[in-house]
């Protein structure tokens, strides 16, 4: 290795370093802040909340990693050629290119060590991380119940619009979902404008008491037809009392992992026999589906025509209806109309299932796509930034941390918001996950080819050449 090559490493490296320690550092105190009321007055020992910060610094990585590439990059190239040493570099026959090979290889060995991590580490950090969280909810139910969305303690899923209290324990805009015996779903859903938490420390019992509000039951009746004539049951109270059993929740074990289904928990290889499994029976429930729709809409021999087949013929281009007795006509009807009340709500039915499943399978792609954007992340970042720090020609923390912060926030919306599209159904998950990549590497081909090619970020010759030709016939030169 050459000397040029070292000092270029070298000065990489340390920038690098800096900017990654703390990069990592500001991200860990915002995950501290976002989860700071999951830690706070659960009594949790130091140990506990050691492990809950260990177990959420992995998943800081894949954002730190290509955004502490991009500002080092930026920062390294602008200090070198701020200082002229690529100057010097090039009139020594040493060109820009030339200069990058160290760091490619460099940026290389990150990449591919991003992707190990991606696939081996943060797994099982995932892994761990859902499972300490869901732990630390329940060591008090009555924190556990968050604003703003349902949450589930013991047999009900339970959302609040406002907590207040000095413990917490008034409760605004109460709605309650009760979870069903047969597991089936909620039938019993309860409304109340307030209420209010009380319960022993150690007590197995969590007693919600609640404020004027209506209790919903859906009926369902054994013949599926008459459940149009019975919607739900409706009654009002001004005052009701919930016990709810806790006694689980009284039992927490923070080592406990007992969710495991998570696709951002799973390996490359996992991901892959998961999907080969799920797409595998998907395809299989569609065809069965439609096999039983087939069947269930065919002819069939329900009743015999009553007129003789002499009649038939005359008869037949009018109605088929008069072929028959008019109670045959009422039952015929009246199986028609079952028939498609039956096949129309299994439609719905299967549609939403379909849905769900399609939604599993495009999470897994995603997961297993997300692995190899960060690996190639870290490539763009650098190709970006490298070139861009030679054209400014600017280090330190000023102009480059603009740049670099303007760059990795457009990189990051950009893939946040193609992974939203892509778990809605709107993208397919390759587009959904690649799509920064996609906007991104044009600039990075672009600014790689200005920088090497020594021209400017910007070429004002370029843009104010069609001005000067409108000025110059407007007013031409005299002599």
């Amino acid at each position: 290795m050459k000397i040029i090559d070292k000092y270029i490493l070298k000065t990489f490296l340390i920038t690098f370093t800096v900017v990654f320690v703390i990069l990592f550092f500001i991200f860990i105190l915002q995950t501290v802040w976002l989860l700071i009321a999951e830690l706070a007055g659960k009594d949790l020992d130091t140990s506990m909340i050691i492990q809950f910060l260990l177990f959420s610094m992995p998943r800081l990585v894949p954002l730190v990693l290509p955004l502490s590439i991009l500002l080092a990059s930026i920062m390294s190239f602008g200090d070198l050629s701020e200082n002229y040493e690529l100057a010097a570099m090039k009139s020594a026959g040493i060109s820009l290119r030339r200069t990058l090979q160290p760091l490619f290889i460099l940026i290389f060995v990150f990449s591919i060590t991003a992707f190990v991590f991606a696939n081996s580490v943060l797994p099982y950090a995932e892994y761990k991380f859902i499972n300490f969280r869901k732990n630390i909810a329940q060591a008090k139910p009555a924190l556990a119940i968050t604003e703003g969305q349902f949450s589930d303690v013991g047999l009900y899923n339970i959302k609040v619009n406002k907590k207040s209290g000095e413990n917490g324990n008034i409760l605004t805009g109460i709605t309650i979902h009760k979870k069903s015996d047969q597991g089936d779903g909620s039938r019993v859903v309860i409304k109340a404008k307030n209420g209010k938490l009380v319960s022993a420390e150690g007590a197995n019992t969590l007693q919600m008491v609640l404020n004027e509000g209506n209790y919903y039951e859906d009926v369902i009746p054994k013949n599926y037809e008459d459940r149009p004539k019975m919607p739900f049951v409706k009654s009002a109270f001004k005052k009701n009392i919930i016990n709810i059993d806790i006694s689980e929740f009284n039992k927490v074990d923070v080592s406990n992992e007992n969710i495991t289904n998570t696709s951002t928990m799973l390996t490359s290889s996992e991901l892959r026999y998961s999907l080969d499994s799920l797409q595998k029976t998907f395809k299989n429930d569609v065809v069965s589906f439609t096999e039983n729709i087939n069947q269930r809409v065919g002819v069939q021999k329900m009743v015999q025509p009553t007129i003789k087949p002499k009649k038939i013929k005359n008869q037949f281009q009018s109605n088929l209806l008069h072929l028959f007795t008019p109670q045959q006509q009422l039952d015929i009807l009246n199986l028609a109309n079952s028939n498609l009340e039956s096949v129309k709500y299994s439609i719905e039915t299967s549609t939403t299932e379909f849905k769900v499943k399609q939604q599993n399978i495009d999470a897994h792609l995603i997961a297993l796509h997300d692995k190899f954007v960060i690996a190639f992340a870290c490539f763009l970042m650098f190709f970006i930034g490298a070139p861009l720090g030679a054209i400014i020609r600017k280090g330190g923390l000023g102009l480059p941390v603009v740049f670099a912060m303007l760059i990795f926030i457009s990189f990051h919306f950009t893939n946040t918001f193609g992974k939203k599209l892509a778990e809605e159904g709107s993208l397919t998950p390759f587009l959904g996950t690649w799509m920064s990549s996609f906007i991104l590497a044009p600039l990075a081909i672009l600014l790689t080819y200005r920088a090497t090619n020594d021209i400017g970020l910007i070429n004002m010759d370029v843009i104010l050449a069609p001005f000067q030709k409108i000025i110059k016939k407007i007013f031409p030169p005299q002599n």
